[in-house]
């Protein structure tokens, strides 16, 4: 099989997007919503632009029992939902597609990619997918990196090395290593550097050499996904499932494989030479513009980002970089510089039993 015929992508749809509350909820978070005002929610985005490189038969979502009714509406399309029973981070959930489509298709080559990415440029990211399948093929595990357009703290780095001889990559480089958020001074060094990319957590590799690295690294997590796969396909699915499910290691893919791995020279780099923005949190958000502000706010020596769900006319006055939401039962007001804060609000209301609120 062609690269392009061997792979298949990923797309693990979790979380709460608790930096986005009161718009994001554990019900109905972000990857769910239309945050741009393009007409198509974040998921929906994501699936069209994977479109653009596989068929539909080889996109797989992995999501939680709450929101598979949401996924499968959203998608029509789509024919293979992974639901897993509790949160485990990335790891396990790739690994779990990567165990599944491994036994199913030998040779298969797995990506993946986050259901809450902003990125209006597909062709631009096919291309990107297509190198990072060449590097796969060659046995290296490919990572694509962002292009830095300032020193932001809210992102890990990834640092590049030398180029890599690999058909069909021309511009991929060897990962020197994967850096966690820093501060400001380490960002802005890392900017002028040069060689330092913002970490997109896309990851694409050969299923089999995956669940290698995975074997050697995580043996437990390892062993527990192939027992799962095992099953998949028969009768035993969901028993087998939720017995083992909740022993897995709750482990992200960047720490169970990624970092390790780069040490060893087992990761590869492909830049994304597009425009990217991970709505992370408001003043995420409000930087995209778009439909950051709804139609009906007045400011008054003001600005900022302002929504209501409802149509509620928002005014501000002497307030810059404001924040305000609201939505049918709650309003956040705070600034673009507190935005990361924003999730101990919805952390502080579940301490306080308002589950209806989060």
């Amino acid at each position: 099989m062609s690269s392009l015929e061997s792979f298949h992508a990923v797309i693990p749809a979790g979380g709460a997007g608790t930096r986005l509350w009161p718009l994001s909820r554990s019900s109905r978070p972000k990857f769910l919503l239309d945050l741009t005002g393009s007409g198509r929610t974040l998921l929906q985005e994501t699936w069209d632009r994977l479109r653009t490189v596989v068929p539909a038969d080889h996109i797989h979502v992995v999501t939680g029992p709450t929101h598979a009714p949401l996924v499968q509406q959203q998608l029509p399309e789509l024919t293979s939902l992974f639901v897993e029973p509790s949160p485990r981070d990335s790891m396990p959930a790739i690994g779990l597609v990567a165990a599944v489509v491994g036994r199913r298709h030998p040779g298969a080559i797995i990506g993946s990619f986050a259901a809450d990415h902003v990125i209006a440029d597909a062709a631009g990211f096919g291309a990107a997918v297509r190198e990072s399948v060449a590097v796969a093929e060659s046995g290296l595990i490919a990572t694509v990196g962002i292009e830095p357009r300032s020193p932001s703290t809210a992102f890990g780095y990834i640092e590049s090395g030398d180029s890599l001889d690999v058909p069909d990559a021309p511009s991929a480089r060897a990962v020197t290593r994967f850096v966690e958020k820093p501060d400001q001074p380490t960002a802005a060094q890392y900017v002028r550097n040069g060689s330092f990319s913002w970490n997109a957590g896309m990851f694409v590799a050969r299923a089999d050499m995956l669940l290698g690295h995975l074997a050697r690294l995580q043996p437990h997590l390892h062993a527990g996904l192939e027992h799962i796969a095992l099953a998949w396909d028969g009768p035993d699915r969901q028993a087998e499932l939720e017995s083992a499910w909740p022993s897995l290691t709750p482990i992200a893919i960047d720490h169970a494989i990624a970092e390790p791995v780069s040490r060893e020279g087992g990761i590869g780099i492909v830049p994304g030479r597009f425009d990217w923005d991970d709505l992370g949190d408001f003043a995420a958000l409000h930087a995209l513009g778009g439909r950051s502000s709804s139609p009906d706010v007045v400011w008054v020596d003001a600005d900022g980002l302002a929504r209501a769900e409802d149509g509620t006319t928002i005014a501000v006055v002497g307030i810059h970089d404001a924040v305000v939401v609201h939505t049918g039962d709650a309003v956040l007001v705070t600034t673009l510089e507190h935005a990361q804060q924003v999730k101990e609000v919805p952390a502080r209301l579940r301490r306080e039993g308002r589950e209806d609120l989060v």
